[in-house]
């Protein structure tokens, strides 16, 4: 199938709008014209896997760690990108997109826990999409005005358009020498009735909006405001909080053990009496502690935190549980590959089993 095709099925699966805005996600080398066949899931890109994906003939590896990450200024043989990009195998990343979807990282760590009543730990904010514009019109101009800023695409809310809101006024201003207000004169101080009009303006409109404003209004130097609209916060987010029938934490430590199939985990903070509150959170996720310290977790369920960070969950009578970094991850590839079997037939998907944590219990 195309590759262009593929990437459709990919953002089904982890939505590329969900990532983190840091995140480098997507297609980051490969043609989406080009026709793939097998695709490898995988944690990381290392060596070891970018062999075993030669191997199996592989033409698209999808690795969760995006293996580009920050500006690349050259790429030169020998190396793992540009032997992939040469042999015309694609990477893609889906990273912290699919760590916030519904069934993905988090939620794979959570059902390991088996989290109930489960919500994000800290919700996302989804990127400002509208600005609103604020200008001021003499009552007279006013449709007039807002009629054309309506046909340059301001104004549209849900199924609505045509929305604005309007107040009255009285605006003042002092036309310099060599000035030709619309109203009264230049040389004195001037006071008028206006309107002020309020309206949305998608940011993909902006620059014709405010085309059509200066064209549409009768001053010189119609005066208007921009204001960046924050969006609402939505029902995803990073990591999970939930809630568990009380179990012994050791109960717990032996569960995660088993979900994630690891033999060893890093422990700080209590290890006796029961859990009835966890938090998770995939790879390294010392930044939201707060966040389940504050939302009364008894547990944290994560691939790692800073030494520091271990002190302070203890000091708060919190249980940190680390996996180590890619064990918190490396379940999900399984998800991924059950889904995309399903959206996509006929194409070979296999999980890498070379892809393993770089530590070691020595």
């Amino acid at each position: 199938m195309k590759l262009l095709n593929l990437l459709e099925k990919l953002d089904q699966i982890a939505p590329l709008r969900y990532a983190e805005s840091w995140d480098n996600v997507g297609l980051l080398a490969g043609d989406p014209a080009a026709e793939v066949s097998h695709a490898m899931l995988t944690i990381d890109f290392t060596a070891a896997v970018a062999q075993e994906a030669q191997a199996a003939g592989c033409d698209l590896v999808i690795a969760y760690h995006p293996p580009i990450f920050d500006a690349i200024k050259r790429l030169t043989a020998p190396s793992l990108l540009f032997d992939a990009i040469r042999r015309g195998v694609a990477i893609y990343s889906p990273h912290t997109a699919l760590d916030v979807t519904d069934g993905g990282t988090n939620d794979m760590l959570a059902d390991v826990l088996g989290l109930k009543e489960r919500s994000p730990l800290r919700h996302s904010l989804a990127p400002a999409t509208q600005f609103k514009l604020v200008t001021f019109v003499p009552a007279e101009s006013v449709d007039k005005v807002s009629q054309a800023l309506f046909a340059a695409g301001a104004g549209r809310i849900g199924d609505y358009s045509s929305c604005s809101f309007r107040t009255s006024g009285e605006g003042t201003f002092f036309g310099q020498e060599g000035t030709n207000p619309a109203v009264g004169q230049s040389g004195r101080l001037e006071r008028v009735a206006e309107i002020r009009l309020e309206t949305v303006v998608p940011i993909k409109n902006i620059n014709q909006v405010i085309a059509a404003l200066r064209q549409s209004h009768p001053y010189e130097e119609p005066a208007f405001d921009l204001n960046q609209l924050a969006a609402a916060p939505e029902e995803r987010g990073m990591g999970r909080i939930g809630m568990l029938e009380p179990t012994p934490r050791a109960e717990l430590l032996a569960r995660i053990k088993r979900g994630l199939r690891i033999e060893h985990l890093l422990v700080a903070g209590p290890t006796s009496g029961e859990v009835t509150k966890a938090a998770v959170c995939a790879g390294s996720c010392g930044g939201l502690l707060s966040d389940a310290i504050s939302a009364g977790a008894q547990l944290f369920l994560t691939g790692e935190v800073r030494h520091h960070d271990a002190l302070k969950a203890a000091a708060a009578g919190m249980t940190v549980v680390c996996a180590l970094h890619s064990n918190s991850e490396r379940p999900v590839l399984e998800r991924v590959q059950t889904r995309l079997r399903d959206l996509a037939p006929d194409l070979i998907v296999s999980v890498s089993r070379e892809d393993r944590d770089p530590f070691v219990t020595a």
